[in-house]
């Protein structure tokens, strides 16, 4: 119960405040904070997220209204609000984490940064002059014009007021930092607004229930227009991304149960859809609402809903108080909503940990503040993309020469970003003039289509020249049929840094062993199917005996034992170190074929079925 009146106190003036900056009665804003508390706040999807009319869509609504009037409004909302139960059933409320966080906070960055210039104006009871461009390009005229009119500089000076008690409130010693800062600002406007010789403009409010528009027809035609339909995915995706973000956010203020998102997603459209429905404005959670909600002590939906039933009571027996409170103190805590937005502090922060990111964040706040919402969105979502692939793509490529053979040595993730880097080094390669190539891939983690096509077009060109090429690369574990057609052998790829891999003609089975050193054969816990992993932790001795070579290294050791490999096939040898210790891994690149009826062929035929 107390939470709710703290959560009522706080969203009134805020709900009254976005509904003026979006150029709508104050009573659509009211409406659709009901609808937040009774209808969003019912269902159990967030158990203390709270949602009404959000500061970061007034300047997409305004603008929306302005183009299409507010009967339309009504019909956008509605069917955003279908759209949002639709995402919500097939699942996809997990898909909204998915977007960068540079874009999320460069996109509330480009809803606070005209926010805050848009609501310059009313504090001064002056009119925006319209773009989020022409409203800073005029900021130096507004301060001419408050200059020059007393009862502007009265306005103007309750605006300030405002926003310094929001931001300073919290810190007043004592129980009374617990109310609202935005409810206290309201108080001290209401009186000087009341004081002989003061003319600051107040809000205009009338019947709660003749302000409600339900679409008609006509509204319901303009569906065709392809703008409606642009407004109805921006409305859906802005408001279903701040709603979802902001239950993330909540989520971590309280230790509580966490939110359901595609059952909140659903909660959220069912909102919207009655919003649309009675022509109100469309809803989304709020952070400033939910945090009073958790910082109050509410445990459950209780609050929240109640929180909507306060004000509806209010509204329909109050509302000559409304009519009391001065537009500029209104102005005012939306400034305040717009600084939070934008939060300058996170732009130095983003450029200390990441600078691509940075730029990412900053194109879209800058696209947002230059053209409109969804435009800055897709394309902050477009350069995020592009970061993340040109940082999937980082490829090593080390080249040199030994003896008679030009090296190319590989790593990291090729794809079609670093061709150029790619073809570069296969023709350095070339330009060498060695009798022999190596192209060693085996550490490349990801290697597309085109990479892998450029090095094979340039390895059986250099064949054709007659230029031997050793190719190593990478890929999971194959089946290859030996010689006898008989007894599949599995090949696999050993760690780039343990010795690298066979590849040719041949086959070539892989046993792995962990634990201490094994003296002879396999021990005798260790099991001999193909790629198995064995302990023999009570085994002693040197390093593995017989077989043609062996050479062994700290994380590993490669041996190669049986008949002597197919001419052109060579092992990567590492230079010897000391012997690894009990806790090493060793690997076994044996090329005999395993004989019929071998444990390991009957566990591999196993497997395979």
């Amino acid at each position: 119960m107390t939470a709710s009146l703290v959560v009522f106190l706080v969203a009134l003036p805020l709900c009254i405040g976005v509904a003026v900056a979006s150029g709508v009665p104050a009573e659509l804003g009211i409406i659709s904070g009901v609808i937040g508390g009774l209808v969003v706040g019912a269902v159990r999807g967030s158990t203390l997220q709270v949602s009404g009319p959000a500061a970061g869509l007034a300047a997409l609504v305004a603008e929306t209204v302005l183009e299409h009037g507010v009967a339309m409004l009504g019909v956008i909302v509605l069917f955003s609000g279908l759209l949002q139960i639709v995402l919500g059933v097939v699942r996809l409320g997990r898909l909204f984490q998915a977007i960068s966080l540079a874009v999320v906070q460069g996109m509330l960055a480009g809803i606070g940064l005209p926010l805050m210039f848009s609501q310059a104006y009313p504090m001064a009871d002056s009119k925006a002059p319209g773009t989020p461009i022409e409203n800073m390009a005029g900021v130096p005229g507004l301060f001419a014009d408050i200059l020059t009119d007393p009862q502007a500089m009265i306005a103007t000076l309750l605006g300030v007021a405002t926003i310094g008690l929001s931001f300073l409130w919290k810190k007043v010693p004592g129980p009374a930092k617990r109310i609202p800062a935005a409810l206290v600002a309201v108080g001290i406007g209401i009186a000087v607004a009341a004081l002989p010789g003061v003319d600051v403009k107040t809000l205009q409010v009338g019947n709660l229930l003749a302000s409600v528009r339900v679409p008609g027809a006509e509204q319901f035609a303009g569906l065709a227009d392809a703008a409606i339909i642009t407004s109805i995915l921006t409305f859906t995706v802005i408001a279903s991304a701040e709603s979802l973000f902001t239950a993330a956010a909540v989520d971590r203020m309280h230790s509580g149960p966490r939110t359901r998102y595609n059952t909140e997603l659903i909660a959220q459209g069912a909102g919207n859809t009655v919003a649309g429905i009675l022509g109100a404005l469309p809803i989304t959670a709020v952070v400033a609402r939910s945090s009073a909600n958790v910082q109050a002590g509410a445990k459950t939906r209780i609050s929240r809903t109640l929180h909507g039933l306060w004000l509806l009571a209010f509204a329909l027996l109050l509302p000559q108080v409304l009519a009391l409170i001065p537009i500029s103190v209104l102005a005012g805590v939306l400034v305040h909503s717009g600084w939070k937005l934008f939060a300058p502090e996170e732009f130095p922060k983003m450029w200390r940990q990441d600078r691509g990111e940075f730029v990412v964040m900053t194109v879209t706040t800058l696209v947002i503040v230059a053209t409109a919402l969804l435009e800055g969105v897709l394309i902050g979502l477009a350069a995020g993309i592009v970061l993340a692939a040109l940082r999937m793509s980082q490829t090593v490529i080390r080249q040199h020469v030994e003896d008679d053979t030009a090296k190319v040595v590989m790593a990291g993730n090729a794809t079609f970003l670093r061709l150029p880097q790619v073809i570069e080094a296969l023709e350095g390669a070339a330009a060498s003039g060695r009798p022999r190539i190596r192209l060693d891939l085996t550490g490349v983690t990801h290697l597309d289509h085109a990479c892998r096509n450029q090095v094979e077009e340039f390895t059986a060109q250099q064949r054709g020249l007659g230029v031997r090429v050793e190719l190593l690369m990478p890929g999971p574990a194959k089946t290859q049929t030996p010689v006898d057609a008989q007894t599949p052998v599995e090949t696999r790829a050993c760690p780039a840094d343990q010795a690298g891999w066979l590849q040719g003609g041949g086959a070539v089975s892989i046993s792995r062993y962990r634990g201490g050193r094994r003296d002879g054969g396999p021990p005798a816990r260790a099991k001999s199917r193909v790629g198995e992993s064995a302990t023999d932790d009570n085994a002693a001795g040197g390093p593995p005996s017989g077989g043609a070579r062996a050479r062994h290294r700290d994380a590993g050791m490669i041996r190669r034992t049986g008949p002597k490999a197919p001419v052109g096939i060579e092992a990567v040898e590492p230079a010897p170190t000391a012997a690894p210790g009990p806790g090493a891994e060793w690997f076994y690149l044996d090329t005999r074929p395993l004989p019929l009826g071998h444990e390991a062929f009957d566990d591999y035929a196993s497997m395979r079925r």
